[in-house]
């Protein structure tokens, strides 16, 4: 008789069960359980348990549990469009983040019209209970058996090999290596409905899709190669409960409320000419009031932390790239080269090569280390044209970029007073909610990544040893590293719950070398010291349009670009509180008075939709009395307040960083 340990959270159990015992007869008394991990494999609940294996059940709410939801509501759609569509071919139908999407080759793009039918038809899919059955087979059998689906076909062909990784976006979700698996929906009374070449797993039947929803339709190349067809792309979403559906689909209202470049446009804070190019935004005067106090914010806190502030150009020639690695182990993010006077020029793409030679620019002791060197360098990267987004992606930007030269023995707590500086910085901006995200190198690819065993293990040992010590939950990413050593990002969750990559701390043993770096040790010695890279926003770009989504252009009156709308109730009331609007600015805080011909509800209108944290009122009874009606964005409002009280309240707040 088979014995199998069934693992249920910290607790495990040993259990001999009958020959042929199937995985969904350990879980009856679970049934939020759709999939099972037996020997850290993801099985599909029909297959039967194996003698000597550990087991652990797949919560639909667990990560693992999603994706299987997910790519089974992905097959549920494809069978509804071929269903609908006789003739669309298959492309390929993975889980996403929050959701799934699946390619098809059809002659006319999808409409609105045709996503409610498809919609409507899966939920008649979903409403008949079709199981999701596994088979074995071989290439040749696959092959013959989809000789109608000429993108599946190619994706056999590509099994096993080192393209398969490469095919698209989830492609390894359809085939792998090793055993070739097709999956059949199959109806009640046993008669196959649809399959699919699949590696799985999937949920039992289709009835275990509590809810989803299709959400729109694009273009996209197959195998995202401009090269090769274009294909229609239908995202969804799917999730345990209609609760949570609905949860996320308001969380999704919210985010286009929020959007960053919308609320540009709405606020003047910034726009992306044409002129300009793609991915390089421009900061209108309102905009560059936030850049500029967020710049003028941290730069002082860096020097307060100990950092020296340098700068450095924008473009430097070939060697400089090759003695740091980024050539040619970066070369894809960098810009092309321009050539002048016999030599190579790039766009910096980073600052970190840079401020190695200021580091190299004379002899270096153990009494200066740690030496540490901040910039807002400007640097440019080639990002592909259909990643670009608003102020979140872009190909220009400024980094708060800082690298710190340390001994080894220093390097751990180097590390832990960047992290804290970090975690500080953030909270300052009001972003308190974080978990860290530790990238480690890929060890099937040892082509892309530089440096020996030994040093990548203390290199991961150290960062990730400070990052435990945070007590801040540590969530691994395999292969993210850069190809120069590993590295700790701080993830941040805003306002709605979505989560954003923001600082990064990244342990670098390998451009030292590259660059001779050294520093005369205690005894004499000659030594290597320890480069620690660290972008505290990542890039004032995106961190603004962050912040803009996070408090929904509500900014907090010291980061507001205008602080107080003065507003006079009648023509004679404009030199009253433009009087009122020195006094503010000589406390240096921002003011504008609205002197237009509009009437006073209007212009209290425009300064709520501009989202100004105070506005200043005044007519005869506030001008005879040396006061204001003083109200705030909420539409609170306190009349006859003293001007010099009014002034008070403005600066405590904006002191006191505080939002209103």
């Amino acid at each position: 008789m088979p014995e199998i340990t069934i693992v249920r959270h910290d607790a495990q159990e040993t259990r001999a069960v009958d020959a042929g015992t199937k995985l969904w007869e350990l879980f009856r008394e679970t049934p939020d359980v759709v999939a099972a991990r037996v020997g850290g494999e993801l099985r599909d609940l029909s297959r039967e348990v194996e003698d000597g294996s550990s087991v652990e059940g797949v919560s639909i709410d667990s990560p693992d549990g999603l994706d299987i939801l997910r790519h089974s509501t992905a097959h549920v759609m494809a069978q509804a469009v071929q269903d609908l569509y006789p003739d669309a071919k298959l492309g390929i139908g993975p889980p996403i983040r929050d959701g799934f999407y699946y390619d098809f080759d059809v002659a006319t793009p999808f409409t609105p019209e045709d996503l409610e039918k498809i919609e409507t038809r899966m939920r008649k899919i979903v409403k008949e209970g079709q199981r999701f059955d596994r088979r074995v087979t071989s290439d040749a059998e696959a092959i013959d058996e989809l000789q109608h689906e000429p993108y599946k076909i190619e994706l056999i062909g590509l099994k096993g090999g080192a393209g398969v990784e490469d095919a698209a976006e989830g492609a390894s979700v359809e085939v792998g290596a090793g055993e070739l698996t097709i999956y059949d929906n199959v109806r009640r009374d046993g008669e196959v409905a649809w399959s699919d070449l699949c590696r799985g797993p999937h949920l039992p039947t289709t009835k275990r899709i509590p809810a989803f929803k299709l959400m729109r339709s694009a273009a996209a190349y197959w195998r995202g190669d401009e090269k090769n067809p274009q294909l229609q792309r239908l995202y969804g979403t799917a999730w345990p409960s209609k609760e949570a559906l609905a949860d996320h689909l308001h969380r999704i209202e919210e985010a286009e409320k929020r959007d960053h470049r919308r609320l540009g446009r709405e606020l003047d804070l910034y726009s992306f000419p044409d002129e300009i190019g793609s991915g390089l935004p421009v900061f209108h005067p309102r905009g560059g009031v936030i850049k500029r106090v967020m710049e003028d914010y941290v730069r002082r806190r860096h020097i307060e932390e100990g950092f020296e502030y340098v700068g450095t150009p924008h473009i430097s020639k070939e060697q400089t790239f090759r003695l740091s690695g980024h050539l040619p182990y970066y070369a894809d993010g960098m810009f092309p080269p321009m050539a002048m006077e016999g030599a190579n020029y790039y766009l910096k793409a980073m600052n970190c090569p840079m401020h190695n030679l200021i580091y190299r620019s004379r002899g270096r002791s153990y009494r200066e280390l740690p030496l540490r060197l901040f910039e807002f360098g400007h640097v440019y990267r080639n990002e592909k044209s259909g990643v670009i987004h608003g102020l979140t992606r872009v190909r220009g930007f400024a980094q708060d970029d800082s690298h710190s030269y340390v001994t080894k023995e220093q390097a751990p707590g180097e590390i832990k007073h960047l992290l804290d500086f970090v975690l500080g910085l953030l909270r300052d901006f009001g972003l308190d909610d974080f978990y860290l995200e530790m990238s480690t190198r890929d060890d099937s690819k040892p082509d892309k990544f530089v440096g020996d065993d030994a040093q990548w293990a203390e290199a991961t040992e150290v960062l990730e040893r400070v990052c435990r010590e945070s007590g801040l939950e540590l969530v691994p990413d395999p292969g993210g590293a850069a190809f120069y050593g590993p590295k700790v990002s701080v993830q941040a969750r805003d306002a709605i719950g979505r989560t954003w990559q923001m600082s990064t701390i990244q342990y670098d043993f390998n451009q030292p070398v590259g660059f001779d770096l050294t520093y005369q040790a205690a005894d004499g010695t000659r030594q290597q010291p320890v480069m620690i890279h660290s972008a505290k926003f990542g890039s004032i770009e995106r961190f603004v349009g962050v912040l803009v989504e996070h408090y929904a252009g509500a900014f907090p009156p010291w980061l507001a670009p205008v602080q107080v709308q003065a507003i006079p109730i009648a023509e004679r009331h404009a030199d009253y509180l433009y009087d009122v609007a020195r006094r503010l600015k000589a406390r240096g805080l921002r003011v504008e008075v609205d002197d237009s011909d509009d009437r006073m509800q209007k212009k209290i209108r425009n300064a709520q939709l501009q989202k100004v944290p105070f506005m200043v009122i005044a007519g005869d009874d506030d001008v005879e009395a040396g006061a204001v009606s003083f109200r705030y964005r909420d539409g609170r409002q306190d009349n006859q307040v003293p001007v010099a009280e009014a002034i008070e309240r403005v600066a405590a707040a904006v002191d006191a960083r505080e939002q209103v």
